[in-house]
């Protein structure tokens, strides 16, 4: 077998995703220690490759520039012509991306068989079931190399200073999900949040990007009681939002990207979940992590973006704002 000398790896294109995706990357640096290790990712949420396991040169693919099945081809030429690589691990399962692959020429391309995607990848595996996320990134190089390995846990490495407008400590909140199935309904949202007021002299920050500003604000002015409580809503970058979860006591919030970014950083992170299986998305590091599911209905847990049962995810609607509070406090008592 000759020598790996240069490694690609396609990360994934969601911020969740690509947080679960450092085991892999680590692993993979593990096996072949004397590789170079390039990847590519997503414009906008590329900075996070600051904190990621070690790694040289990043291709940020920006999906508006290279549209499509042909910008995808052209965005994998133009890496062909740049370097040549013995291995690459496509981690998204679309045909674009195995498209990509197969641009560059890469000589052996490794990634899950899925839309005919095994007549571009060179090695195309079946993704297991019943795996979490993780698990299933470390399948491909497991299936590759033949060997049951051990995997890392998710870990990004804290970078980014305490923004100078803040003052630890404080607690993070985030309401907010891109599937309504798993955004908290602004009721729910408000009662949460008093009662976690209430447990903690600490400042809240209730977070969310742009587009989910409107909804968080309208929370926030329905609370009663808004003692040291803040909305930065639309205020700060995903990049200064890591900043801000690395040095936050503790993190509240719904399945969503910010809630992966949180329990990597080795923040304590405790994840309310609606639709989606934390069995396959939930955090996969236990020791600073907990999930509350109310896991009362029959429908649960559902992979729906809309609740197509009673409108507003009821599964989310149920949840017992003690239980919520007690496990936070545990989380915190943990930490310290």
């Amino acid at each position: 077998m000759h020598p790996v000398k240069n490694i690609l790896i396609r990360l994934p294109n969601w911020l969740g995703d690509m947080v679960m995706a450092t085991p892999l990357v680590k692993a993979i640096g593990l096996q072949y220690p004397d590789a170079t290790i390039d990847v590519i990712a997503k414009k906008g949420i590329d900075f996070l490759l600051d904190s990621f396991p070690p790694h040289q040169h990043t291709y940020s693919f920006d999906k508006a520039a290279y549209p499509g099945l042909a910008g995808a081809w052209k965005f994998g030429k133009e890496i062909s012509k740049q370097k040549k690589y013995d291995l690459l691990f496509c981690m998204p399962d679309s045909l674009s991306s195995a498209v990509m692959a197969r641009a560059t020429n890469a000589k052996n391309r490794i990634g899950f068989s899925k839309e005919m995607r095994q007549l571009l990848l060179t090695d195309a595996y079946k993704k297991p079931r019943g795996k979490h996320r993780v698990e299933e990134y470390m399948c491909l190089l497991e299936k590759y190399t033949k060997q049951k390995l051990n995997t890392p846990p998710v870990e990004l490495k804290v970078t980014a200073p305490l923004p100078p407008q803040f003052t630890a400590p404080y607690w993070v909140i985030n309401i907010n999900s891109e599937a309504s199935s798993r955004r908290l309904p602004a009721a729910k949202a408000v009662s949460i949040i008093q009662k976690i007021r209430t447990i903690t002299q600490d400042t809240i920050l209730l977070i969310g990007s742009p587009k989910e500003s409107d909804f968080v604000n309208e929370v926030y002015a329905q609370l009663e009681n808004k003692t040291n409580i803040i909305s930065i809503a639309g205020k700060t970058s995903i990049a200064e939002l890591t900043g801000l979860l690395s040095h936050a006591e503790i993190m509240l919030t719904t399945d969503s990207g910010p809630a992966h970014v949180s329990y990597a950083l080795g923040t304590p992170t405790l994840v309310l979940f609606g639709a989606g299986n934390e069995k396959n998305t939930g955090p996969f590091n236990k020791n600073n992590s907990c999930v509350i599911r109310l896991g009362k209905l029959a429908c649960e847990p559902c992979m729906n973006n809309v609740c197509k049962i009673y409108g507003i995810p009821e599964c989310l609607l149920q949840l017992d704002e003690n239980k919520i509070a007690e496990s936070a406090l545990q989380l915190l008592k943990n930490k310290n």
